[in-house]
């Protein structure tokens, strides 16, 4: 379901991101009054899973970016780091945790994670060495676009993290 609202982000268990402008998709998080609740709920665990810009908002540190991130996930990013749109590409890459060939990866306009924190489980990197994928937890990063090559793998790999997400809450007694 789409989350334009807080009554629609309380309603679910896991939440992506996707790719787009990251500066509007932060603005309009301050203008719906989404910034932090959406914060409060990654916090206490709701797995999110960025691509594009939707890792970027999800950086804790983001330069050059004018509205704040939702700065929840440990790494230093660059936005558009491969240059302009005419610069995108597209490329084969081995993801850990993902069971198979190698995952074709669409990059438009793509961000690069260039500092991860400690925690920061590295999924995947270009033959340069630059990271594109990332996981901290229940975090889960992608500079790349999954959801335009038909291979569900990282959207199976989310819905996993989703499901044992839920599954622990479940497990957690109330309080009181």
């Amino acid at each position: 379901m789409e989350v334009r609202t807080l009554g629609q982000l309380d309603a679910v268990d896991g939440l992506i991101i996707p790719g787009g402008e990251s500066t509007t998709i932060a603005r309009l998080l301050i203008a719906f009054d989404l910034l932090e609740p959406l914060r409060t709920r990654i916090k206490a665990g709701l797995p999110v899973w960025g691509t594009c810009a939707g890792a970027i908002l999800l950086a804790k540190r983001v330069p050059n970016l004018d509205r704040p991130p939702i700065g929840v996930l440990d790494v230093t990013i660059e936005r558009n780091a491969f240059g302009r749109q005419i610069d995108s590409f597209e490329i084969d890459l081995n993801v850990t945790g993902v069971e198979g060939p190698p995952m074709h990866a669409v990059f438009i306009r793509a961000p690069v994670i260039t500092k991860p924190g400690r925690n920061v489980e590295v999924l995947a990197s270009l033959d340069d060495g630059r990271i594109v994928a990332c996981r901290e937890g229940h975090l889960l990063a992608t500079s790349f676009h999954p959801e335009l090559t038909g291979d569900g793998r990282m959207h199976e790999m989310f819905v996993t993290m989703v499901r044992e997400a839920t599954a622990r809450a479940k497990a957690v007694p109330p309080r009181g």
